[in-house]
């Protein structure tokens, strides 16, 4: 039995500040609105390549992981640096980054 790949999104970019954020939400909205999205789908977001950010990536993941549910789908973070969990840990909303 063949096991299906994940529907995927667009890697976190090296680098996400605010300047970055719009831009890289649009182009996982529109990756979003291209992928059939049944219930209980589970999109993956590779984090690995993230190395500078600040709070908007978070806004940004929040924003997603929000979209994503409300389709009811689910987002799986893979790769997340430390700093990003760190931070997330700071602001109180750790609980809500998909592991």
């Amino acid at each position: 039995m063949t096991q299906l790949a994940l529907p995927r999104l667009p890697p976190l970019p090296a680098r996400l500040i605010h300047a970055d954020a719009v831009g890289y939400l649009s182009d996982c909205e529109a990756a979003l609105r291209a992928q059939p999205q049944p219930a209980n789908t589970v999109f993956s977001l590779d984090a690995s390549a993230l190395i500078d950010f600040d709070s908007s990536a978070l806004a940004v993941l929040l924003g997603l992981r929000r979209r994503v549910l409300k389709a009811g789908a689910q987002l799986q973070l893979t790769g997340a640096p430390p700093q990003l969990r760190d931070l997330a840990t700071l602001y109180g909303v750790s609980e809500l980054l998909p592991a």
